[in-house]
């Protein structure tokens, strides 16, 4: 029989599919325990998750002793919190994306693994994504030699409705769509330019969505707001009672190793689209999609006008399951380091670095556009999660 990992969920709404990748009772995994505050969900628990626990707070979960792991998919200003109860708690921790909304929320979670030595992961499941991947293994290939500046659009057209409707909407608890939403983004301009943003500055605006029809306090979002869409923009009702974060950004950002990076978001397009494109010494590429059967195309030799049929195209590689799937993955590989540790694609380091940009981004953008450093982190923290999150072995001192 196997011996499955037996995991407790911390909120199971808009991301619970992350629930469903790890429950495979019999092969690794089990959804042993959920908590969440919502009745209603508790009463389902069950039934989805059979012979699972249901609790409605997330302390009493951690005090069960049979449960190994953690996966933690609350909203984005409960993180630090919670995160931080479960690491003292000695369990091995997943906090989805983004790892806090402030510089100070991320750094006590990273000090808090450091101290209980509790392992800690974190969710950016598009390291994971083949077109992501693809993109690296190319630039890893120096196919366009070294990475000299990347730019990123990203086309939001289910934003109104996936933003704006509930608690994203309101900063106190997202600190704004240029982290919360661009964490994920900004962590692969790192990761495919291999460093971490040190300055930044950023402009945008509450341009379409700060004064359509907004729900009272207290009422539920409409039926079916994640599946039935309003068009044109100006169209969209029930939206939340707060809304005051930005619905188009721009931020530059510089980083350590000197790359020039620029990320563009709007959640009011016809259109949903991400568009990366990254020029090296010898080259550039860009993707055209991100699904199975779409494209990365690389441009390396010229120069000329521009050739839509580029020197090579690298098809997308096949994928099945949420976010193309990346979630199945990264779940995968969350169960792995709980049971083994060593290391992880993903790393809490990044994520904390994505945090700091989008943050200083945000505070750039409402100073109007002042440029900011991000703040370093603790050396100590960086080499421990390089490490592994493995402290070294104290030398014994030999009896005479």
């Amino acid at each position: 029989m196997t011996d499955d990992l037996r995991i407790g969920v911390i909120g199971l709404g808009l991301r619970r599919n992350l629930a469903d990748s790890a429950h495979r009772p019999g092969r690794g995994s089990v959804v042993a325990a959920v908590a969440d505050t919502d009745p209603a969900v508790r009463a389902r628990i069950t039934t989805r998750f059979p012979g699972a626990t249901a609790y409605g707070d997330h302390r009493a979960l951690l005090d069960d002793d049979t449960i190994d792991a953690v996966i933690i998919a609350t909203p984005d200003d409960t993180h630090e919190a919670i995160a931080c109860d479960a690491l003292q708690a000695g369990k091995a921790t997943y906090v989805e994306k983004p790892l806090g909304i402030t510089v100070e929320q991320c750094d006590r979670i990273l000090r808090t693994a450091h101290e209980t030595g509790s392992r800690l992961y974190v969710g950016h499941n598009m390291r994971h994504m083949g077109v992501v991947r693809l993109m690296r293994d190319i630039i890893a290939r120096g196919d366009i030699g070294e990475p000299k500046t990347v730019w990123v659009r990203h086309f939001v057209s289910y934003g109104g409705d996936y933003y704006f409707k509930d608690w994203h909407a309101d900063r106190r608890r997202t600190t704004g769509l240029l982290l919360q939403k661009a964490a994920h983004d900004i962590d692969v301009i790192h990761w495919l330019a291999g460093g971490y943003t040190e300055r930044v500055n950023a402009l945008g605006d509450l341009m379409v969505y700060g004064d359509l029809p907004r729900r009272e306090p207290g009422t539920p979002r409409p039926e079916g707001w994640l599946r039935e869409f309003e068009w044109p923009p100006g169209e969209r009702r029930n939206l939340h009672h707060i809304v005051d974060v930005e619905d188009v950004s721009v931020m530059n950002m510089r980083l350590d190793n000197g790359v020039v990076a620029a990320y563009q978001q709007c959640h009011f397009s016809p259109d949903y689209w991400r568009n990366y494109t990254v020029i090296g010494t010898e080259g550039r590429l860009e993707n055209f999609g991100d699904r199975p059967c779409d494209e990365v195309r690389v441009w390396n030799t010229g120069p000329s006008d521009y050739r839509p049929g580029a020197d090579a195209v690298h098809q997308v590689p096949d994928a099945t399951g949420g976010h193309g799937g990346a979630d199945e993955r990264i779940i995968e590989e969350f169960c792995r380091f709980a049971r083994e540790g060593g290391a992880t694609d993903t790393s809490p380091v990044a994520a904390r670095m994505s945090v700091a940009a989008g943050f200083m981004a945000t505070r750039s953008l409402r100073e109007g556009g002042t440029a900011h450093q991000v703040p370093p982190l603790d050396p100590t923290l960086i080499t421990y999660f390089a490490s592994g999150q493995h402290r070294p072995t104290p030398a014994r001192t030999p009896h005479p």
